[in-house]
Parts: C-alpha cells; structure tokens; sequence
C-alpha cells in the first residue's frame, strides 16, 4: 500500500484558461490523478433548465485538449465533474461531444466511463410521498407540482460512483453533477486513507490555484497526500501559497469555520494546522471526518421555466428624478397594467426595477445615505412568451421616459440610454424548482458507470 498520492487539479473551471506549463509542471511530479470541475450553481439556474453551459465549447475544448492528451499519454486517469457546467445529460452530452472529437484528432485510445446523475421525476416523487425529502436550509417544501415542472433534475453525487468508475478501469471518468470534493477525494478514500483529509484536501484543490498568492483559478494546483497530512503545493513561476492563504480557501464557500458538510460525513476541522514548509507549498493536517449517524442524503437540484425576458439599461443624472423613482416606478406600474392588451393581462406577467446606486444588490439592507450623483435603472419584464415580455418592457420603457412627478419642467428625459435599440430580448427564465436533500440507499445503483472503448 501506497504512503503518498498526488493528486493535480488541471484548474478551478474546464473553460477557465491555464498555463500548460502548470499542468506540465504537475506531470512531471507523476500525479496519480487529474481532476478538473467542469460546474456551478454559481450562475443561477438557466443551465440546468435549458441544459446549457456558461462557458463556450470552444473554451473547454481548449482546456480540455491538452489535459486529455496528457492523461492519456502519461496513463494518468483524469476525473472531471459536473460536465457541461449543470450535469443534466444535455450539459454532459455537449462535454462528450468535444471530447470524443479530441480523441478522434489526436489518435488516443483509452477507456471511458460515464456517471450520468439524472434523477426521474418518479423517483424524487416516490421518495417525496415516502418522507424521505428535505429542503435546503431557507427553502420551501418540495411539492409534487414543482417536481414534474422541472425541466431537468440531477443530484450531486459524492465519492461511490467516482471510485467504482476508477475500479473498473476507466481512463478517463466524465461525471453529470458531482460535489466538487469528490473528483479529488474519490480515488484516495478507495485506496484507504484518511477521508477526513482527503476531503480536506479536495476542498483546497476543486478551486485550483485559488488559494495561491496570486490567487489564479484558472492555474493548476498539485496535493500530495500522506497518511497523516496533506501537502499542498503551486506548480506556476511567480505563484506561492501561505499557511494563512490555504487556510482561507478551506472557508470558501463555508457556512461554519470548522466543518465541511459532504454526502459522505462533516468533516470536522476544528483541530487542523496549517504550517508553512516553503514559499510553494504548505503542510495541512488534522481533519478528521465524523460520519453522519443518519441514512445518506444526496442534494437535488431542478429548474423549470418561468418565462421569457425582456429588459432595458438606462441611466439617470438628474437628481429630482432620482428622488422621485418611488413614485415614478408605482406610475409605471399602473400604466402597463392599464395599457396592456387584456389577453397579455389575463395570462401574468411581472414587471421589476433594478436601480443600481441605490439598492439594486443589497436591497433593503442598503445603508442610507446622501443621494447617489447618478444611477443606473435595468427594467425587467417577464411573460410566458417572449413577444408579450417584449410588449412589457416597451410600455414601462416608454412610460418611465415621460413618467411626471412633482416639480418636473421637462416633457421627457428622465432615462438616458446607452443602447439603440434600447430594448434587449433576454430569451427563456428558469427559476431553482428543486434544491432539496434526498434519502440515498444506493448510489452507485442509481447513477451506474457507463463504460466505453474509445478508438
């Protein structure tokens, strides 16, 4: 048995760019593993719904290409997670597509295996009638209705499915939605050790080189784990870490200083260290993980359409109208709604104002203070249809552009528009329809290695 595993995370995002001269850096070391994060719920959840990525395919294929070259020329496996950014089988397909295509130019063979993590509507339904569902922390209760809307369910799959792939030989490992944890940790919790610093270590690693001074997603990072620690070390000229720098990474994200909550256990890290050992690399020790003492529990993720979008950007330099936007908002308001045509009225639709200045990101937190010089006003308008989103916007636009209120001189004005045309179609709406717990008692059996000879 193996006393170190090395373990290179490509970068912190397939399409986020890197040095090869990283990766390359990191082969040198002999990895016993590539693993890259290819998602998020970072974005919101168009991409699961409309089973579309953020990042461009030509991004990722220029990402992808040198590292599957790579691993399969040095028989270094390579794991990637959450394919095509959501992990619904369109978002994996589109991952495959570019890699398969790879393949073919550059002459590799190697085995593939498939993780796809969809979940049925049925499934999720048996198991919500059985009690067996719970929501997020500041989420509703998952209803039957918002399950059978969803365009695409998937659930975030932890080490099991990873490790079996890897035990049968896969070569490459491409995952639907996987916790960012488990791409790195899968391989060392099978060979047997310690899962509290495996996940400790794949929490430092799923970002690539951002926990480095300077920080660098879009940079390789290499761990080096042994029985007792973990070293974790940057591979770019110019880029170092700092024990309090990795310590900082091991926050990200977290809601509590000194536990990670993973599918497999809270990894408790109250008593970990972080100590110096050179200005590359720093030794972590002292995760231990605490298996939760209930069934396992995998997160849900669902989107459903709401809608179509339509907007306008316009900006605001007089200052009697920008203490007036109360007011000139609920005008607008009661102008669309008299004016629309009734079938548009009749069918729902919602009409939102954003003022950028004044409270557009903190809301009604926003601390008061004297009034902003200028604001920025994003005009949202949702409908069913996308004509009837655009015929929205184009009522509040032209009402908020000769909206009256107190002491105005002028007969127009009150919005200056950076854009002709100034109304933007923002395309289909999806909302989080599913962001619940579910009750696993397999997961290997629900989400099954598909495994491919590629030619």
């Amino acid at each position: 048995m193996t006393d170190e595993l090395r373990i290179l995370a490509v970068n912190g995002m397939l399409g986020y760019g890197y040095p090869v001269e990283s990766l390359d850096a990191g082969l040198a070391l002999a990895p016993h593993l590539l693993g890259v994060d290819s998602g998020s719920t970072d974005a919101g959840p168009f991409y699961l719904g409309a089973g579309a990525s953020l990042v461009r395919p030509e991004q990722i294929e220029r990402d992808l290409r040198p590292a599957l070259v790579r691993a399969v020329r040095h028989r270094v496996p390579l794991v990637i997670g959450s394919a095509g950014f959501a992990g619904a089988s369109a978002n994996v397909d589109l991952l495959l597509g570019i890699l398969r295509r790879i393949a073919r130019e550059e002459g590799l063979a190697f085995r593939l295996a498939v993780i796809r993590t969809d979940v049925d509507p049925g499934t999720v339904v048996a198991a919500l009638r059985a009690g067996l569902v719970e929501p997020m922390a500041g989420v509703p209760e998952l209803t039957e209705e918002a399950v059978r809307a969803s365009s695409n369910v998937v659930a975030q799959i932890g080490v099991e499915p990873i490790a079996a792939a890897l035990a049968r030989g896969a070569d490459v490992v491409v995952c639907g939605r996987a916790c960012d944890t488990a791409i790195y940790a899968a391989l060392p919790i099978a060979r047997g050790f310690d899962p509290g610093l495996a996940l400790h270590m794949a929490k430092i690693l799923e970002c690539g080189a951002q926990c480095a001074i300077p920080l660098a997603p879009n940079d390789s990072l290499l761990g080096i784990l042994r029985r007792d620690h973990f070293l974790i070390r940057t591979l770019a000229e110019g880029r170092g870490v700092t024990a309090e720098s990795v310590a900082a990474h091991t926050l990200y994200e977290q809601p509590d200083p000194l536990w990670l909550a993973e599918p497999e256990g809270r990894v408790d890290l109250s008593g970990a260290e972080f100590e110096e050992v050179d200005p590359r690399t720093v030794r972590v020790s002292g995760a231990r993980l605490v298996p939760w003492d209930r069934p396992l529990r995998l997160k849900l993720e669902g989107a459903r359409r709401v809608g179509a979008r339509a907007f306008v950007l316009a900006g605001i330099a007089d200052r009697d109208v920008i203490a007036s936007l109360p007011l000139i908002e609920e005008t607008v308001r009661g102008a669309v709604e008299r004016n629309l045509p009734d079938r548009i009225r009749a069918a729902g639709y919602t009409l939102g104002f954003r003022v950028y200045g004044r409270d557009a990101v903190l809301g009604d937190t926003a601390p008061a203070g004297p009034p902003p010089r200028e604001v920025g006003v994003l005009i949202e308008a949702i409908a069913d249809a996308q004509d009837d989103a655009n015929a929205v916007c184009s009522l509040a636009r032209s009402s908020f552009l000769h909206c009256p209120f107190p002491g105005r001189k002028t007969t127009a004005g009150n919005l200056a528009f950076p854009f002709s045309p100034s109304d933007a179609e923002g395309g289909d709406v999806y909302e989080f329809s599913v962001y619940h717990l579910m009750q696993v008692d397999d997961q290997p059996a629900l989400f099954p290695v598909e495994l491919e000879e590629i030619r």
